[in-house]
């Protein structure tokens, strides 16, 4: 897939006011600081699509932006660490629960995962909450520059075994790093067959 356009729509916290146009939509969700924006920004080609912070927590609404005019990417909150109030972080929750069990549009979800680190209990809940809603996903390891094949390997065994403790089939994963590019063509590659999968579904 050749990213031609990548724009923003809409950004808001209510599921009911997200696009009602028909065509599919793609999710990236992660714990704080995870790297989703860079991911973001290095699948679409661009330097500031979604915005880049020192902060965790930044993300704090339903970011749709619509590409190549057929599909939209959905930036959404990242979830754990956040330097905002127990309120506003429940709030958050609401809304981002709202989006995941209401839209209807959603193909695919993202989860991103830190590939220096080991399952985060926070990570699998939210597989957990996807799956029990029946909401396809797929695992991201991002940041995959930062370790040596050799422990990189490790890890991804190390993660999926995990998985298969209470998963009969790990999910579908990616390789990815915003730095080398890693991951891109098989990504949008992903979501280009998706596409063509769900054409009839979506006229």
């Amino acid at each position: 897939m050749k990213i031609k356009s990548a724009d923003f729509i809409i950004s808001n916290t209510d599921v009911y006011k997200c696009p009602t146009e028909r065509i599919p939509e793609y999710a990236f969700i992660g714990r704080s600081n995870v790297g989703k924006s860079s991911l973001i920004n290095m699948l679409m080609e661009r330097k500031d699509l979604a915005k880049i912070s020192g902060t965790p927590g930044k993300t704090q609404l339903i970011n749709h932006f619509k590409i190549n005019d057929s599909w939209f990417l959905v930036d959404l909150p990242g979830y754990g660490y956040a330097k905002v109030s127990k309120k506003m972080r429940a709030g958050f929750q609401k809304f981002i629960e709202d989006y995941f069990i209401q839209r209807e549009q959603l193909v695919c979800t993202f989860v991103l995962v830190d590939s220096r680190h080991d399952p985060q209990k926070i990570d699998l809940d939210f597989m957990r909450f996807l799956g029990e809603k029946g909401i396809p996903f797929c695992i991201v390891f991002t940041k995959a520059d930062k370790l040596g094949s050799s422990k990189l390997n490790k890890q991804i065994v190390s993660y999926k075994k995990k998985l298969l403790a209470t998963w009969e089939t790990a999910p579908m994963s990616f390789l990815t790093s915003s730095s080398t590019g890693l991951g891109r063509k098989e990504f949008l590659d992903f979501i280009d067959g998706v596409n063509a999968d769900m054409a009839e579904e979506f006229k």
